[in-house]
């Protein structure tokens, strides 16, 4: 017998003892006691010290994998690697991008208007060129909606000169101690009326435009009428 199992046979006796004498004590003492000593002493005093061996894993060479426990349970959430979220900016509404300034835009793609000219002339040259009416009707098409914007913005260049003129004259009328008129809305648009007329008239386009309003005036009387016959 070695000399630790002799060291244990007296707490053993020691333990025994303990045990016959809490056998006849009722359970309300047993619980007294309990809360008296606390748990962990009075646990110790009946069961005594129970050690727990750790399980250590050896290889039986350093350069192998070590050995893992088979009782350990295995995460049901898988470990993935965090991948940074990419969030795609649009600079047209993103504030850090600036703020839109119209004057600036039409000055820096003012060399469109110069293409699109550049392709009016060639798509009437082809237009004279081709004998297929598909390609015919396609090219017209084309040339139609190019007229349309440079017309557009050619009335859109007209407009801004006319705004700074009327904002010369309000500044110069202030300048001499004079309170400056401000033209209304319906004024403006008799005015403009005016200039487009006279605009017509010198293209000799005038007789055309008439035409084509009173058409367009004739579609929407009918449509009204249909309205007020189905009321």
């Amino acid at each position: 017998m070695s000399n630790d199992e002799e060291s244990l046979l007296p707490e053993d006796n020691e333990r025994e003892q303990i045990r016959e004498e809490l056998k006849h004590m009722s359970f309300e003492d047993l619980q007294k006691l309990k809360e008296k000593l606390g748990t962990k002493m009075y646990n110790q005093a009946i069961f005594g010290n129970k050690s727990k061996r750790k399980t250590e894993f050896k290889r039986e060479n350093k350069n192998r994998p070590r050995e893992m426990s088979a009782k350990k349970p295995v995460s049901r959430f898988k470990e993935s690697v965090s991948v940074k979220k990419v969030v795609a900016r649009d600079p047209r509404f993103d504030s850090l991008c600036g703020t839109f300034n119209e004057k600036a835009f039409k000055t820096a793609y003012a060399f469109i208007n110069n293409l699109r000219e550049n392709d009016l002339k060639t798509l009437k040259h082809e237009l004279n060129e081709t004998t297929d009416p598909k390609t015919k009707a396609k090219i017209k098409y084309l040339i139609q909606r190019l007229e349309n914007q440079l017309r557009e913005e050619k009335k859109r260049k007209e407009k801004e000169k006319k705004e700074r003129e009327e904002k010369k004259e309000v500044l110069d009328t202030i300048k001499q101690g004079e309170k400056p008129a401000f033209k209304k809305k319906s004024e403006k648009k008799v005015l403009n009326l005016v200039s487009q007329y006279e605009e017509l008239k010198n293209k000799g386009n005038l007789k055309k435009h008439i035409q084509r309003l009173r058409k367009k005036n004739k579609h929407k009387d009918r449509a009204k009428l249909k309205t007020y016959q189905m009321e």
